[in-house]
């Protein structure tokens, strides 16, 4: 098993980085969700930029590259896109050109968003090389197709992989490959393949454990319906949230029902935001805005009935009630058996001066 030598890595991109301590990056996964039309992925781009995502990321391939003729469709397909075609007639159909990328990425420039897209292929990852991607997106089917892994990895560019159907020694055996093709900024995504997921198959412990075990920035790519495991996942560490949304669920194709629709994008991204910024760090203190309350909730040592001067204190005349600006109740043994040199009234805080 790999070990990590060194903390966690920082994944560094022109204009932010990923990692621990960072702002979450958050990847709105159109994927094949546009169903083959352009016009359909450009509305992709903007909801993804409305949502406040991060990245928008698509899925490039030459459909009889990537897919055999006899393949059949997952279960999963079969239930949202029908059985009468093959896995490859359903994939054709969700092909965009090399020439509609280059059109989106610089559609994602104009409007301020960083494109992605995960190649599926050779040729495709040498489409995306040639556009000068920031990095690349490796899908969970590939993470055993150690071949492409090493040729991606050697185009030179960070790595976001999810590992989805994959044992730790299958994860390993990718890691160790990479490293060995040089490839150090890396982040490895927890991820259950399979759409939609079962909240108890997911299993998000096990993206702490793939941080434990290799020393990189981890994250969560989500297929659960809703928000809430992706949002839990960030309170577990997760450096990078990655999503499939569409423009409607009810459209035709393998994804969209598995996927958010635009309000839901939004609420997931803001829901991020704040569990971020809750999260703080891990000093246990009190905060500045708390400090007003502590005065009104917190309790002091007051008299318990008026008190002449040349009074002994004993246990009985020493109440310990709100507020808290007085003396603090752990200085009451420090009180008893003293001399009052000062009358105090009934409920008075005391103070250290009107001791002898």
């Amino acid at each position: 098993m790999t070990s990590p030598q060194k903390p966690p890595s920082i994944l560094r991109l022109k204009d932010r980085e990923i990692g621990p301590d960072r702002p979450v990056f958050i990847i709105a996964e159109a994927g094949v969700n546009h169903n083959g039309d352009l016009q359909m992925a450009r509305r992709l781009v903007d909801a993804a930029i409305d949502a406040g995502a991060d990245a928008v990321k698509f899925q490039a391939f030459k459909a009889e590259d990537v897919v055999s003729v006899g393949a059949a469709k997952a279960e999963y397909q079969v239930a949202t896109s029908g059985g009468g075609e093959s896995q490859l007639d359903m994939v054709r159909k969700l092909e965009l050109s090399g020439a509609a990328f280059r059109e989106l990425q610089a559609y994602c420039t104009e409007r301020g968003i960083l494109f992605l897209a995960t190649p599926f292929d050779f040729g495709s990852a040498d489409l995306l090389a040639e556009m000068n991607v920031p990095l690349f997106k490796i899908s969970s089917g590939e993470v055993t197709n150690l071949p492409f892994l090493e040729y991606v990895a050697r185009k030179g560019k960070p790595l976001i992989v999810s590992t989805g159907m994959c044992f730790l020694g299958e994860v390993d055996e990718a890691v160790r490959l990479l490293q060995g093709a040089d490839c150090e900024d890396l982040v490895l995504l927890h991820c259950t393949s399979n759409y939609p997921t079962r909240p108890e198959d997911v299993n998000l412990r096990a993206m702490q454990t793939l941080g434990a075990a290799f020393g990189f920035p981890v994250g969560y790519s989500d297929h659960t319906i809703g928000i809430a495991v992706a949002q839990a996942a960030v309170a577990l560490g997760a450096c990078v949230i990655e999503k499939h949304f569409t423009l409607d669920r009810t459209l035709p194709g393998p994804d969209h029902q598995a996927s958010l629709e635009p309000d839901e994008l939004t609420a997931m991204v803001r829901g991020i935001r704040v569990v971020e910024a809750a999260l703080g760090d891990p000093i246990k203190r009190r905060v500045a805005s708390e400090d007003a309350v502590a005065r009104v909730a917190r309790r002091s040592l007051v008299a318990s009935r008026d008190l002449p001067a040349g009074t002994v204190l004993t246990r009985d005349l020493i109440a310990i009630k709100r507020p808290g600006s007085g003396l603090k109740p752990e200085l009451l043994s420090h009180l008893v058996g003293r001399k009052l040199r000062v009358a105090v009234a009934y409920d008075q805080l005391f103070e250290l001066g009107f001791l002898e």
